[in-house]
């Protein structure tokens, strides 16, 4: 576990020297993140579920490190991050954005009919 602790910890530093390098870009993933998490009609704790599942199926580490923590803070249980597990590993991973434009294509396609 410390291990994964120290990771975070080294993140963290990486991360920040990213955004003193590019403020302007770091500024504007940083609404980004903000107008995903504050908006929509999921609550926040749903949607970093979806981002685990994701961060699991894209096998990015540093992802795990960040979302874990966030859904930490947000009260998540072990059963719900074990859930999150379960559907990356069905899943398997594969692009999001062109399987999210087809899920999305899917659903406009659906409501049409």
């Amino acid at each position: 576990m410390a291990d994964y602790l120290a990771k975070e910890k080294q993140l963290a530093a990486e991360v920040k020297e990213l955004t003193k390098a590019t403020p302007a870009v770091s500024q504007a993933f940083g609404a980004l993140v903000k107008s995903v998490n504050d908006s929509g009609v999921l609550d926040h704790k749903t949607k970093e579920l979806i981002a685990l599942g994701i961060a699991i199926a894209v096998r990015c580490e540093g992802c795990l490190l960040f979302h874990v923590r966030a859904l930490i803070k947000l009260g998540a249980s072990r059963d719900e991050i074990t859930g999150a597990i379960d559907v990356a590993v069905e899943m398997g991973g594969g692009p999001a954005r062109v399987y999210g434009a087809h899920a999305l294509g899917i659903y406009d396609a659906m409501m049409a009919a």
